[in-house]
């Protein structure tokens, strides 16, 4: 995206060159307004961004302790990281708290497997 700044710069002098005093009054007008959006969409971007990050670390800590109560996570185990991710902050948290007095089979019963 930024590598096209020059390009879009250059052709803007030269609209700028072809266009009437009413054509370039709306371009002054819009160009502000282009500016804001171009910032929020930025914004969203980096939101939504951080939101992955946030989830993709939520989902190697859900990862990390079921390697830790269970070991090596199977392919059977590695299948509950979804299903856990899906439960509330609040069941999440008392599930991962909980894993040491939790078996592998209550665990997959619990999860619906």
């Amino acid at each position: 995206m930024f590598g096209l700044f020059p390009i879009i710069q250059r052709k803007n002098i030269e609209v700028k060159d072809n266009v009437n005093d009413e054509e370039r009054e709306l371009i002054m007008n819009l160009s502000p307004a282009y500016l804001k959006q171009r910032e929020e969409w930025r914004q969203e971007g980096l939101q939504e961004g951080r939101q992955e990050g946030s989830l993709d670390g939520q989902r190697l800590i859900v990862v990390s302790l079921l390697t830790g109560r269970f070991g090596a996570l199977d392919e059977e185990l590695s299948a509950m990281v979804t299903p856990i991710m899906e439960l509330s902050l609040t069941e999440r948290t008392e599930l991962l708290l909980n894993l040491s007095n939790i078996s592998r089979e209550e665990l997959l019963a619990r999860l619906g497997n």
